[in-house]
């Protein structure tokens, strides 16, 4: 039987098949050099997985807690990765062989004008076949096991998309806490502003009564009080959306955030990398999974070419036949047989080659989306270390500032209420101040925001298994 096969398989293929078309140059993976990343002598092991753990809010941390076990982007980037792993056992049956237990019970008038001898023919009577039929196709070009190979590798990508979103969904989280804590101190500057304006109303009022103003001046004061007024409504409204927004990535109703309480935003103190090593390629999840799909895009070029060649099976049958029923348990209504079949694609209207380019291009598109999360990665990590390095020299000359203006403002509006200054300058001192102090609180939450940027690009504390056996 089996030089049969080889027989058949040989001639076959001596026969010629289906004309297979050169495709355009394959597109290739970016060298990690080109873009930048160095080899480094020791792995990477910064940041760890629970990264956010490092700024020390017991708020945060239960926050980012409640997020991953509730969010729906979770649940369906996990339910994503089950139907990967599905796909792996359905494209690992195709190796195995089929066996299927099959019974047929017909009752028919047969011919007289038949097969069917006297006195069968022209008669009413019931056949029978109770058996067990078995196919199995031989993957002699490997379409089969670069399908499979396909699977696997679309699962490996899909389970670095459960933590890329994972990652994704945590940056989210501690950036809208940092947008929420921001909103907080904005209020509370907004309140000591408002507490100056009062002050400086109070001051002119009096100094109308005494003839030493105008109803200009107080109006003034007045427009300055009520335009604090109004910027701390609008501060407000972003609490309350803030609030709901976190409420929201949790997966639960707006009311799950009104628990939150304001908390200083302190910036750990930790060393960064001062370059991008190549370890990077395997701590980002994006990228990995970009490989993946990338493998799995060459696998099924490597199936569709497959498609090209001879199909060889094998069909197999053991059971029972009869024509009587009553004789089918009977041991003279044993059955059994081998049928080897080859098909041979010759002529197929262009459909394999259409099929091949089709996943040439498929591949070649997933490529270039490697190529793309790897310059996209090694752009966010540069992005994050050039803007926390510039950050700290920001605060520092964001803090000389503001220091300036609140002595500005100070000797203003002592000068005012001596008689010596004019009102003017108080306003535009006072107006200084406020805008000074909330680009101070603006400026801590921007640094807290890079930081986890910083925390993602890196990977997020994503570490790539080893291959899972699927």
């Amino acid at each position: 039987m089996n030089r049969l096969i080889v027989s058949i398989a040989s001639a076959a293929v001596l026969a010629g098949c289906a004309p297979m078309r050169d495709g355009v140059p394959e597109a290739q993976q970016i060298a990690p050099q080109a873009v930048g990343l160095h080899a480094a002598a020791t792995a990477m092991e910064w940041p760890a997985a629970r990264w956010w753990q490092r700024y020390g809010d017991a708020q945060l941390d239960r926050l980012v807690e409640a997020a991953l076990a509730g969010s729906p982007d979770m649940v369906a980037a996990e339910a994503r990765l089950r139907q990967a792993q599905a796909a792996v056992g359905r494209a690992g049956a195709a190796l195995l062989p089929t066996v299927e237990a099959n019974g047929t019970l017909t009752r028919q008038h047969y011919s007289e004008h038949y097969v069917y001898p006297e006195p069968l023919g022209g008669s009413v009577g019931s056949d029978a076949r109770l058996a067990l039929d078995a196919r199995y196709e031989l993957d002699l070009w490997g379409k089969y096991r670069s399908g499979l190979d396909a699977a696997r590798s679309s699962a490996e990508a899909a389970q670095a998309n459960v933590q890329w979103a994972r990652n994704v969904l945590v940056l989210a989280v501690v950036q809208g806490y940092a947008d929420l804590q921001n909103a907080w101190a904005q209020q509370h500057v907004l309140a000591q502003s408002l507490a100056r304006a009062d002050d400086v109303l109070s001051l002119t009022q009096a100094r109308y009564e005494a003839g030493l103003d105008t109803q200009v001046e107080v109006r003034q004061a007045e427009a300055q009080r009520a335009e604090v007024r109004v910027q701390t409504s609008q501060v407000e409204n972003d609490i309350a959306r803030f609030r709901h927004q976190l409420a929201a990535l949790q997966g639960a109703g707006p009311d799950t955030a009104l628990s939150l309480e304001p908390a200083t935003l302190q910036m750990p103190a930790q060393a960064r990398p001062a370059e991008v090593p190549l370890a990077l390629l395997g701590r980002r999840p994006d990228i990995v999974a970009a490989r993946w799909q990338a493998e799995a895009a060459g696998a099924e070029v490597q199936a569709a070419k497959a498609a090209f060649y001879p199909n060889v099976s094998l069909a197999a049958f053991a059971g029972l036949l009869t024509l009587n029923t009553a004789t089918l348990f009977d041991q003279g209504s044993r059955m059994a047989g081998v049928t080897p079949a080859i098909s041979l694609p010759l002529f197929e209207g262009g459909r394999l080659n259409a099929d091949l380019d089709a996943r040439r291009a498929q591949r070649d598109e997933a490529v270039a989306g490697y190529n793309q999360a790897v310059l996209g990665g090694v752009r966010e990590v540069a992005d994050a270390l050039d803007s926390l390095r510039l950050v700290a020299d920001e605060a520092r000359h964001q803090r000389d500032a503001r220091l300036a203006l609140d002595a500005a403002y100070a000797l203003a509006r002592d000068r005012y209420a001596a008689g010596l200054g004019d009102y003017l300058t108080v306003l535009s001192a006072q107006a200084g101040v406020l805008e000074q102090t909330r680009r101070d609180t603006a400026l801590a939450a921007r640094a807290w925001k890079l930081d986890a940027g910083l925390m993602t690009a890196l990977g997020g504390g994503y570490a790539e298994p080893a291959q899972t056996a699927f």
